[in-house]
């Protein structure tokens, strides 16, 4: 299958994500786009690349509706509401604070301000000002200045540490206000990463949050970035890290795939060794992901992280109607590594899903034999 990964390197330097494949007994060989010989997503029902959202790994139109309110109307108290309304505890209430806080984030990236001319995420200001014991805006306030330390500055320099800073006195301020709440810890985790607490430090903010949301998905993984190779850590550091979670997780826990996500922060840059995709580290990770994807409830909201980065690893896997099946349920939404970590997801994304559909349908398959 050379020839298909040799394909896939000129179609992402061309940006070519359309139904360029064909299938003949097994083989994948690029055609003309528009060819009869064409395997097209759309026959599948997917959703055309340029519709394809961006914002977020799945579906969640309450966020979506008050986010469009608060942009349009600049008024934060829909926002309030929202993750007053939402389990303290949860997934969702971590995804929510980290998409407002990345909303306001943008928005000041896009407008920075000037003479006649208020800066974007002026909301999240006023929101601070006008409430400043609402725990929702603190924890929204903290994670801001995360996101803009990573957004604006460059790591280990001076302004970096500074924000950081101010940010981990934000968290300090928003666990005042909810000491039951484990996103200011969570945000913090962040904090940790980028100032290189010490593995003493970062153990302790750690137990905090185990204390609090002891199978919380969101912070394992944003605990296995400090464990990885390229930041505090090391692959077995990491990887012991994750196969502990997994082990300790309770029934229905996406933890049992986090192993995957600590063998994707180590993959190699140059794949030396033949057949990398299916060797037994792998495929371990990728049947414990699985496991974890058909045992989850199908509402929680990290289900869809997890069905993202098994469709990238199934796809180099040549594991084809298993890819297919993770498209079926995330197709739409792109907002999830690993397509996030590039600088057009929608198009990464559109890539690996032309490449399912050719090898899905060169070994025999068709939008008649996909189950949905």
């Amino acid at each position: 299958m050379e020839i298909l990964w040799a394909l896939f390197a000129l179609l992402m330097i061309g940006a070519i994500v359309g139904p360029i494949m064909y299938r003949r007994r097994g083989v994948i060989r690029q055609v003309a786009p528009g060819s009869p010989d064409a395997a097209d997503p759309a026959n599948y029902g997917f959703v055309r690349q340029e519709l394809l959202d961006v914002r977020m790994p799945g579906p969640d139109q309450d966020l979506l509706d008050v986010l469009d309110l608060v942009q349009r109307t600049q008024d934060w108290r829909a926002a309030s509401q929202l993750l007053a309304g939402t389990a303290t505890a949860g997934e969702e209430r971590w995804q929510r604070v980290q998409a407002f806080a990345g909303s306001a984030s943008l928005e000041l990236q896009q407008r920075p301000g000037g003479v006649s001319e208020q800066p974007g995420g002026q909301w999240l200001r006023v929101w601070r000002a006008e409430a400043p014991k609402d725990a929702g805006g603190a924890a929204v306030h903290a994670e801001f200045l995360v996101q803009q330390a990573w957004r604006t500055a460059a790591s280990g320099t001076e302004e970096f540490r500074i924000i950081l800073e101010e940010a981990r006195k934000a968290c300090a301020d928003a666990a005042l206000l909810a000491p039951g709440d484990p996103i200011p810890y969570i945000i913090e985790l962040s904090i940790a990463r980028g100032l290189g607490y010490s593995q003493q430090e970062f153990e302790q903010l750690w137990m905090k949050i185990l204390d609090r949301a002891p199978s919380h998905m969101g912070a394992h993984l944003a605990a296995l970035h400090y464990w990885c190779e390229k930041w505090h850590g090391s692959r077995d550091l990491a990887y012991s890290f994750a196969e502990a979670a997994a082990s300790r997780a309770p029934s229905g826990s996406l933890l049992a795939a986090l192993p995957l996500f600590a063998v994707f922060e180590h993959l190699p840059e140059v794949e030396l060794v033949r057949g990398f995709y299916q060797s037994e580290v792998v495929t371990k990770a990728v049947h414990g992901a699985l496991f974890a994807a058909q045992a989850a409830r199908p509402d929680d909201p990290m289900l869809a992280h997890v069905r993202h980065l098994l469709l990238f690893f199934l796809v180099r896997s040549e594991r084809w109607g298993e890819a297919m099946n993770q498209l079926v349920h995330i197709d739409g939404h792109v907002g999830a590594l690993p397509w996030t970590l590039s600088a057009d997801p929608a198009a990464d994304y559109a890539v690996f899903r032309a490449l399912a559909v050719a090898g899905y349908e060169a070994n025999g398959g068709s939008p008649a034999t996909l189950l949905h």
